[in-house]
């Protein structure tokens, strides 16, 4: 049984400037985006790209997944509340921000991008998904260090006790997203797209992958207390998650058999 060191939000004060470790997690994704970008346009089978094009990538990014982020949380999680307090939308530094919402958002900025470069939707969306998940899985970690979004009750012997929330034993959901949605399909991705694949191909594993990885991660999460469990006893986050598996299949389908 391990007890949650409940760990200052904020990482340091520079004067009356405070940074808070959350912000670092989303500067450190960012890092690791442009790091890895540079690796795939030096070694990457996807000839082409530059990293002029890497850094305007990063930069339409962070809007659609700001944007996106938001607007997601806003429209799938809270509609009632934020219809009834609008002006609550522009509060982000109260939190509320929804993955799918980002992705839906980063799917958009993907396409201005590549209508403004002239490269296909496509392209640009295999070339970045082996970037993402790493910075998926520091965004875990800083809720793990916030100690949010913590997990269901159990009796594992590698359980935390949130103080902060309760004294039950609850899964590190967190922890497990970081290992799933992070590395593990860091890993995935990265080796499959080490070779030449159709055109679609890496995307479509990015959503079969991350999709099956929220999808059982949320088994261990505990719902949002304002959802609950929905129909079947489905979260919010796995109801979202299935169309991603299903996009994901057909897509990867389609890219093998315009292949052929």
């Amino acid at each position: 049984m391990l007890i949650h060191p409940q760990f200052d939000p904020v990482a340091l004060h520079l004067g009356p400037l405070a940074i808070r470790w959350y912000g670092l997690m989303y500067l450190l994704a960012f890092a690791l985006f442009l790091l890895l970008g540079r690796q795939r346009i030096k070694t990457g089978p996807q000839p082409g790209w530059t990293v002029k094009e890497l850094d305007d990538l990063l930069f339409y990014g962070v809007l659609g997944v700001v944007l996106g982020g938001r607007l997601g949380y806003v429209l799938f999680y809270q509609p009632a509340h934020f219809l009834a307090h609008p002006l609550e939308i522009f509060s982000v530094w109260q939190g509320g921000m929804a993955f799918h919402g980002g992705f839906l958002g980063v799917l958009v900025a993907m396409g201005l991008f590549a209508r403004q470069t002239g490269k296909s939707w496509l392209a640009v969306t295999d070339f970045i998904a082996p970037l993402v998940p790493l910075g998926l899985g520091a965004g875990r970690i800083g809720n793990f260090i916030n100690g949010e979004l913590w997990g269901r009750p159990t009796d594992v012997p590698w359980a935390v006790i949130f103080p902060q929330i309760d004294s039950i034993p609850r899964h590190p959901s967190q922890l497990y997203q970081f290992a799933l949605e992070g590395l593990a399909l860091f890993t995935l991705l990265w080796l499959f797209s080490r070779r030449p694949r159709p055109t679609g191909a890496v995307s479509g594993l990015f959503l079969v992958g991350y999709g099956s990885f929220r999808f059982l991660a949320e088994f261990t999460r505990e719902p949002d207390n304002f959802l609950g469990l929905l129909a079947l006893d489905l979260s919010m986050g796995q109801w979202l998650s299935l169309p991603m598996i299903a996009a994901g299949v057909i897509m990867t389908r389609w890219a093998y058999s315009k292949k052929g």
